[in-house]
């Protein structure tokens, strides 16, 4: 993998092919975009001054309306939201860095099974060793392709990540006190979605679809790793807190347009629950280190339901929505959601049918 002085070539430049070119291009694809040379994201100043004036800007043109209950409850769920994710996002630019700069290229293909089929699995399950949220998992795994490992895997490991760690699955034991069976459905249904993506990805993703912001990676030979490691942890979270900041605005606007007595309406048929709160964790973008206790809290709900809540939201959500689009490319983030949605779903109606 090159890092400086080569040119970069994008998607179109490399052959469509198969499972195997759409696993391979797309690393090779990501891996030539390097060629940043640790340079900060092109429009970094944009998306600085909207993370901190698009906001209050908002607030501002309201004006008169500034102290009306809606406006004050849109400030505060999107300040909620953003600042609830802010420190897991901090959490996982800072490992991303540090896997660009500390860690050996080779590493991953030697832990992780040469064949990808298999190499997927054993992503999802590894999602287990990090304690964050969903925010945290996206520059990990733009790291994790960057630095050589197969798409497929990487992303597993992105769905995985946030849904079946220790953290996620203890809130979810508190929040459902004396009902152990949520917890297992709740891991099972999100290791199966993870997997089942990534093998969806390895069978029909197209390299074309990952368009990567050029950044570093690596370490270069003579140069400061901790240099290395400032400059990836600065771009990474330049760019993906602007995303978050978008991401957080759109939750809190449909936190306040939408009425709670709609809930109510689709709470009454079973298999319209389970796609209105399928729906609702996307919009609502609550961290899955809390989404257990708002589930918890819809009892006119159906278990399914609820299950299908916890495994949708920390998967697919707007703030995800935007930061994977920054992170790996519109493309990109529009056909994955849009999958993910879907299995999330099938898997927590299969999942509860047979656990719950």
């Amino acid at each position: 993998m090159q890092t400086t002085g080569a040119p970069v070539r994008t998607a179109d430049d490399q052959p469509a092919g198969g499972a195997a070119s759409a696993d391979g291009g797309a690393a090779s694809a990501v891996g030539s975009g390097a060629a940043g040379g640790g340079e900060l994201p092109r429009h970094w100043p944009l998306l600085l001054a909207g993370a901190a004036l698009v906001p209050g800007s908002v607030l501002f043109l309201l004006g008169r309306w500034g102290d009306a209950p809606a406006v004050q409850a849109w400030r505060t769920v999107c300040l909620a939201v953003t600042v609830q994710a802010l420190p897991f996002l901090l959490l996982g630019t800072a490992l991303s860095g540090a896997i660009s700069a500390f860690v050996p290229e080779g590493v991953f293909q030697k832990i992780l099974p040469r064949r990808a089929a298999l190499a997927v699995p054993v992503a999802g399950i590894a999602g287990v060793v990090l304690p964050g949220c969903e925010c945290a998992s996206v520059p990990v795994a733009g790291s994790l392709v960057h630095r050589g490992v197969t798409p497929a895997a990487a992303f597993a490991f992105l769905l995985s990540a946030p849904a079946v760690n220790p953290v996620v699955l203890t809130a979810t034991a508190i929040a459902f006190p004396g009902n152990p069976a949520m917890v297992l459905a709740r891991l099972l249904a999100s290791l199966a979605t993870a997997v089942v993506m990534g093998w969806l990805w390895l069978r029909f993703g197209r390299q074309e679809w990952l368009r990567p912001a050029p950044r570093h990676t690596g370490h270069r030979a003579g140069h400061s790793r901790w240099d290395e490691f400032r400059r990836a942890f600065q771009h990474d979270f330049l760019h993906a807190g602007g995303f978050l900041v978008l991401g957080a605005m759109a939750a809190a606007t449909f936190n306040v347009a939408v009425p709670r007595s709609v809930l109510d309406t689709f709470a009454a048929t079973p298999w319209l629950s389970v796609l209105f709160l399928a729906g609702l964790a996307v919009l609502l973008a609550v961290c899955s280190e809390a989404d257990a206790f708002l589930a918890a809290s819809l009892t006119g709900f159906p278990p399914v339901a609820r299950l299908a809540f916890m495994v949708v939201g920390p998967m697919v959500d707007l703030k995800l929505i935007a930061l994977q689009a920054g992170t790996f490319g519109r493309a990109f983030a529009v056909r994955f959601s849009a999958a993910t949605v879907v299995v999330a779903v099938a898997c927590s109606a299969l999942t509860g049918w047979v656990v719950l």
